[in-house]
């Protein structure tokens, strides 16, 4: 009966549903993305254009927007500290901020969050990059409450630092942390407190996904899906049990592309075991994984892909004898590739799939492209420069793309 109310409870307060122009996480509405909004083809007359730009310390952290306010996570120069920033969507103009101190971090990648803010329930979520964890109001920007999740489980911060973005659910917000007992770590929306902690593996460096695939119970909270260095994890967002596992090869420097969700089928991709589907099944109310089919050529190293019925399409990258990243598509229900764009980026490169089916893609170098795909094959239809290098996912909302680079926070018109 207890797990009646708190399942009640559980989806009672399940995150609203977000303006439909809205970006109120990584990688989207739907945490996979997807736009439900489309972008016409320009011209060089009528190439994208910046509205504004403001100073953005470096950083990895995306900004993500709601209503009238987008948002960006930051460190503050020259200090051991890091800056929460609400500006105003129209003009770029400060609303409100807040700077806090953190444990000191040095490293070659750069001090900014990796992590990116989550907007949920009037709220604000943001992430640090040596795990300091803050909730605002998202409107007054009052902090509700703040931890240091690595001082408070003693546990050893991971060699990228901390990448995951968190995962909103109700009243959970979910994290890894890494170490025994607390690989994933579900605390109390509303006052910071763990709700629960659990398995052993490495702190991921993906973030974590929500999956209401595969029969099921109706009413059931969807399973919270977690790709660590070891597996996939299916867990029960309400106490932290475990579902449903399926083993990885090990990635001991961890993995960073977000799972796809496609149906009953979850596709992860990594550098170490290219791409593999795993199907989720329900059998007397047991639930379990198995491998539909993998494409070891189909490696991917941080960037993620994004889906559509009848096609994948993965951000896959080839390190040596020199790093080149491609734009490559698969066949959902083989695993077979389809097709492949090369050189799309260096490194790195950010899709968005956009409502029409096609794909505005900003790659490592600033350069904004957008493509129509099919099974058959890509199309580019334009490009424009809009930032500088960057490895910064941007955020779509009602017709502006908001890009970061090295400098700059940048607001680009992309619709007349």
């Amino acid at each position: 009966m207890l797990r009646v109310y708190l399942l009640v409870g559980l989806l009672l307060l399940a995150p609203s549903r977000s303006q439909a122009a809205d970006w109120p996480q990584w990688l989207g509405p739907e945490r996979n993305g997807v736009s439900h909004e489309s972008v016409a083809a320009w011209s060089d007359a009528t190439a994208p254009q910046a509205i504004w730009r403001t100073t953005a310390p470096q950083s990895f952290s995306s900004p993500v927007v709601s209503g009238d306010l987008v948002y960006m996570h930051s460190s503050v120069p020259g200090k051991e500290q890091e800056q929460v920033l609400a500006l105003n969507v129209a003009t770029g103009e400060r609303v409100w901020s807040d700077t806090y101190d953190r444990p000191s971090y040095k490293s070659v990648l750069g001090v900014g969050p990796r992590a990116t803010p989550t907007l949920a329930q009037g709220r604000l979520y943001t992430l640090g990059i040596n795990g300091v964890l803050s909730c605002y109001d998202a409107k007054s920007g009052q902090r509700h409450w703040q931890v240091d999740l690595y001082e408070q489980f003693q546990a050893e911060l991971p060699g990228f630092a901390v990448c995951c973005s968190p995962l909103v659910i109700g009243n959970r917000v979910i994290v890894s942390v890494g170490g025994p007992g607390r690989c994933a770590v579900a605390l109390n929306t509303v006052n910071g407190e763990v709700a629960w902690q659990a398995f052993d593996d490495a702190a991921s460096t993906s973030s974590a996904i929500l999956f209401s695939g595969g029969a099921r119970t109706p009413g059931a909270a969807p399973d919270v899906v977690l790709m660590t260095p070891l597996r996939l994890l299916g867990i029960d967002p309400l106490d932290g049990s475990l579902r449903w596992e399926h083993p990885m090869v090990f990635q001991p420097q961890g993995t960073s592309p977000t799972p796809l969700v496609l149906g009953d089928r979850i596709i992860g991709s990594t550098q170490a075991h290219g791409a593999v589907s795993v199907r989720v099944q329900t059998a007397d109310d047991h639930r379990s994984a198995a491998e539909d089919w993998q494409n070891a050529a189909a490696k991917s190293y941080f960037s993620s892909g994004v889906a559509s019925a009848d096609a994948l399409y993965l951000i896959t990258n080839a390190l040596e004898p020199l790093p080149t990243t491609s734009l490559t598509c698969l066949d959902p229900a083989s695993g077979k590739q389809l097709w492949a764009e090369e050189r799309i980026g260096y490194f790195h490169a950010s899709p968005i799939r956009l409502g029409d089916g096609k794909l505005l893609i900003l790659n490592d170098s600033g350069l904004l492209t957008l493509l129509e795909v099919s099974r058959e094959g890509a199309h580019e239809l334009c490009r424009a420069k809009v930032c500088g290098g960057t490895l910064v996912a941007p955020a779509l909302a009602n017709g502006r793309l908001f890009v970061r680079d090295d400098k700059e926070l940048i607001c680009v018109q992309l619709t007349p």
